[in-house]
């Protein structure tokens, strides 16, 4: 409990999601809709907010014909009678802005999102290789991956994100740091995470309880915190640890938290202490093994508390090149290039 009575563990109100092609009510005005990815985290979550004369939408989902279909049904079925006026983005992720241009040029709604998540998502539309790239082998070459899977990425083609991101027509409105939008009869408070993306939003309501967050917050799993091609140098764990303590500040226990994805919660400040500990703990494990010379890919088994598959690979290779080059760039450790060209990493006595 509480210093003021209040139960302070994670409790998950509604434990199974709503099924495909229906909501789920959370609050007067506010309809939570799961929507199908074809990967092992397999769904994203988003939300329906009620304006009286329309609907605003917060995040979409893949472009694909079967994220059509269901956006189709949606709209014509459980969201029937109102126009889709706006939709808003918390960060430029495929899952979440992959239809929003859909919705713009068939359905004429308004998008709203941050400035650098619409500069990214339009970056990235750039993306159209038939074979991966070689500033993107050199990065994983840099890394460690190991010279057989390396040959594998090389023959194969890439993930695109224009392959699921419909494209995004010029014009967006922008939000920032302490804006408020008003959406289902509410005032929104915006305030911005980092780490996961740059300046992911975040959505806090000034009526009521309820926390929009997008990626910045996850019940049950830690968002990716990783490094990629795009910009090799970046920081996100030092973005990540400044951005939680920040919201941390804000968080109340009866908060009810409606994430990107996984199930809405309650228990907000025990959830962003843990998210917290658990980088200092993966950073701190890292530290010791690093007495040792390694590549980011040799830290996986420091890292992550289960075996990593092909599957997932290249997002812990993103997250621990993350790791170790915050250590890097916080002069904690040294590094230096390996005969195979990857960086090693290793602590300062």
């Amino acid at each position: 409990m509480g210093m003021d009575g209040s139960f302070e563990g994670l409790r998950y109100p509604w434990p199974e999601p709503p099924a495909r092609g229906e909501t789920t009510e959370i609050a007067p005005g506010v309809l939570w809709i799961r929507l199908p990815l074809p990967m092992r985290l397999d769904h994203v979550n988003v939300y329906a907010l009620d304006d009286g004369d329309g609907w605003t939408l917060v995040d979409t989902g893949f472009a694909s014909r079967l994220g059509r279909d269901i956006w189709t049904a949606l709209l014509s079925g459980p969201l029937a009678g109102k126009p889709l006026r706006r939709v808003v983005v918390t960060h430029h992720h495929p899952d979440h802005i992959g239809l929003a241009g859909w919705f713009q040029t068939v359905h004429g709604a308004e998008l709203i999102t941050t400035r650098t998540a619409w500069l990214m998502g339009r970056m990235l539309m750039l993306d159209r290789h038939p074979a991966t790239a070689p500033e993107t082998l050199e990065f994983y070459r840099s890394a460690g991956m190991e010279p057989a899977l390396l040959e594998k990425r090389a023959r194969e083609k890439p993930f695109n994100f224009s392959d699921v991101v419909a494209p995004l027509p010029q014009g967006y409105m922008r939000i920032r740091q302490g804006d408020r939008l008003r959406m289902g009869g509410r005032d929104w408070q915006v305030h911005i995470g980092n780490g996961h993306a740059p300046e992911h939003a975040t959505f806090w309501s000034c009526d009521d309880n309820l926390v929009l967050a997008g990626d910045q917050i996850l019940s049950s799993i830690s968002p990716n915190i990783g490094v990629y091609p795009t910009e090799p140098m970046a920081d996100p764990v030092a973005e990540w640890l400044e951005a939680c303590e920040r919201l941390l500040a804000l968080a109340l226990p009866g908060h009810l938290v409606l994430g990107g994805h996984k199930l809405p919660f309650t228990g907000l400040p025990l959830r962003m202490r843990q998210l917290i500990e658990n980088h200092h703990g993966a950073l701190n494990r890292l530290l010791g093994a690093l007495d040792t010379p390694h590549t980011a890919a040799d830290c996986f088994g420091h890292l992550f508390k289960r075996r990593i598959g092909e599957a997932e690979y290249g997002l812990a290779l993103a997250e621990s090149v993350a790791h170790v080059s915050h250590l890097y760039q916080s002069g904690q450790v040294d590094r230096w290039r390996g005969e195979t060209g990857a960086w090693l990493y290793q602590r300062r006595n």
